[in-house]
Order: C-alpha cells, then sequence, then structure tokens
C-alpha cells in the first residue's frame, strides 16, 4: 500500500530530526561543559564609564533584572525608555528613576506575549526621532503548563523569541541609520535543555508532551539562532547584537505557576542564587564597555565569553527558522 502525502513528510521530518541529533552528539565537547559551570561562578567584568545623555530601552524593568538594570544605567546618566506591562509599576518606576538620578524615565505599556501589541511598540520605538543606543530584551517568563497568547502562539515562545524578534526586525533601518547600537538579548544556559536542536515543525508544542524546561530552552534556543542572522543583517552597520546568560540569580521568572512551584523555587532554589545586582553590572558592561565596541553575534555567561550548544550554531536551521518566522508573523524580507 502507497504511503499518503503526510505519512512521507512525517518520515522525511523524523529522518532530518535524526541525522541533526547524530550531528549535534558529534559537536558536543565535555570542555564546552566544564567551561559553563566554571563561568557560573565567576564574577562580571566592570564599566565605570558614564553613559550621559544616551537612551536604553529595556523590556520587563518594573522588576528582577530589569529592575535593577534600569537603576545602572540611570545613575550612570542614561535616559530610559521602559517597555512594561504594568502602568501603576511603570509609574513608580519613572518617579523612582527620575528623582533619584535626574534623568528621564519613560516608558510604553505592553504585554509581550500579544503579537499585536509587540508590533505596536516596535513601531512607536521605529518613530523615535532620537537614536536608541542600547536595547535590552530582558522581559520573560517561564510556565510549568502550556499556555497560549491571543493569537494562539505558546506564550513562553511568544514572550522570549517572538517579541524580541518582531522589535529587533522593525528596527534593522532605523537601528542602521543611526550606525551605531547595541542590542543585548537576556538569553540563558537554558537554550541547552534543547539538546538535540529546535523543533521547527512544532514551535507551538501541539505534537508534543509540554514541558516547562523543554519550551523554555527552545524559545532561548530560538532567540540564539535569530542572533546569527540578524548579525549578518547588521553587518558593517555599527550595530552588534548579543546575548548573555544573566547568571544564577533571584527574580520573579515563575511567579504565575502553581502553587508546588513558588514553594520550590522559594525554598530550593532561591536560597542559592544570587542578587540581580551582578546581571545588572554585566548588561551594563555589554552596552556600554569600549571593550565591547565592534564585538557581535556572542553568547556570554555574564561578561565572559561563552561557546553555546551546537544546535545554537546551526546556521541552516537558524535561516529556515528566520523565514517560517517571517511566514509566521506576516512579514516581509527588508
Amino acid at each position: 500500500m502507497e504511503q499518503n502525502v503526510s505519512e512521507v513528510f512525517s518520515e522525511k521530518i523524523w529522518i532530518m530530526s535524526a541525522k541533526k541529533t547524530i550531528q549535534y552528539i558529534r559537536q558536543y565537547k565535555w570542555s564546552n561543559v566544564f567551561a559553563m559551570i566554571r563561568n557560573n561562578y565567576s564574577e562580571p567584568k566592570i564599566c565605570t564609564d558614564d553613559f550621559k545623555n544616551k537612551l536604553v530601552v529595556i523590556t520587563g524593568a518594573t522588576s528582577g533584572i530589569g529592575l535593577v538594570t534600569a537603576h545602572k544605567y540611570a545613575s550612570k546618566g542614561a535616559d530610559l525608555l521602559c517597555i512594561n506591562r504594568n502602568k501603576e509599576k511603570s509609574e513608580k518606576l519613572k518617579h523612582d528613576i527620575e528623582n533619584s538620578y535626574g534623568v528621564s524615565c519613560d516608558y510604553l505599556i505592553a504585554d509581550l506575549s500579544s503579537l499585536e501589541e509587540s508590533f505596536q511598540v516596535a513601531n512607536e520605538l521605529n518613530t523615535l526621532s532620537k537614536p536608541i543606543d542600547v536595547l535590552i530584551h530582558n522581559a520573560g517568563v517561564f510556565l510549568t503548563k502550556r499556555e497560549l497568547t491571543p493569537e494562539g502562539f505558546e506564550k513562553v515562545l511568544a514572550i522570549h523569541y517572538l517579541s524580541s524578534f518582531v522589535i529587533n526586525f522593525t528596527l534593522i533601518d532605523k537601528l542602521k541609520s543611526q550606525q551605531k547600537a547595541r542590542i543585548i538579548m537576556v538569553g540563558s544556559e537554558g537554550h541547552r535543555f534543547a539538546a538535540w536542536g529546535l523543533n521547527i515543525n512544532d514551535l507551538n508544542w501541539e505534537k508534543r508532551r509540554y514541558s516547562g524546561l523543554g519550551s523554555y530552552g527552545s524559545a532561548k534556543l530560538a532567540q540564539l539562532l535569530s542572533m546569527l542572522v540578524f548579525v549578518d543583517y547588521f553587518k558593517n552597520s555599527g550595530v552588534t547584537i548579543n546575548t548573555m546568560h544573566p547568571g544564577a540569580v533571584k527574580s520573579e521568572s515563575g511567579k504565575t505557576n502553581g502553587w508546588l512551584y513558588k514553594w520550590y523555587k522559594k525554598n530550593v532554589i532561591d536560597p542559592g542564587l544570587k542578587s540581580a545586582e551582578c546581571s545588572a553590572e554585566a548588561l551594563y558592561y555589554l552596552g556600554v564597555s569600549p571593550k565591547m565596541e565592534g564585538k557581535t553575534g556572542n553568547f556570554y555567561n555574564l561578561t565572559t565569553l561563552e561557546e553555546p550548544a551546537p544546535p545554537a550554531l546551526d546556521k541552516d536551521v537558524a535561516l529556515e527558522l528566520w523565514q517560517k518566522t517571517l511566514e509566521i508573523l506576516n512579514l516581509v524580507e527588508v
């Protein structure tokens, strides 16, 4: 009996996936694993330079790493434009920052799990008359149960990957016209949870059993893969894009999960974590330090250059994901 089209397609997908798995197995190095473990105990490099009259855009700046980073940049003279979900918290942040440091702290309200709101924010940033000197994608979430966004996308993927893609893609021409800007995506060593690569044909977790670690790892892997292509778009433009693992620090991620996860996080995970100050120092160094001038397409554990997992270096998959993402978002290649 002849196989139907869907069976043939599924078989081809399985064969391709198996080939990729074998490829990645051959590329893994124990030295990289040991380096990652060692780097997790490292302190960030420090930059003491001022950043007066520069504009820094930060997503998710009302709590955790984003909040401390906002204060760090403001303390060095930078003006802020924060993208947050909560207006009341944003008003408090604006009041605290402006009164403490005498800089400007504006905000845009958007839920970055919504593609509509991500596009709206991206378009508003694109019309700014002032150059964006540093763009920090910090907003994130960790879920133990699968949730869908208003547009029907898996929520972790939407916040960590799709929203940052929308903003970066929309700003390509603006940032290139400035001839200088630094994009920093707060990534994670968690991309290693997607050890055998990204399932591009099931980004929404409809065909697999959902896993909190799996969805988080896949979203962070997708973020790293997109960086490989954005590097090409910004080549020789003065715009750099890098990804940073923020270290094992306390954050409010996972606060919408069930009571068991919240208890585990509070009593087991958090006691061994560092302050978010070290992440803020790293984000400031990556965004401001002259030593980072021209460095792009890299993955840093805080400020230590590190080689990510093999699936995050696969340019062929990165290009395939890029085209898939353009189709999902109904975007036209620039």
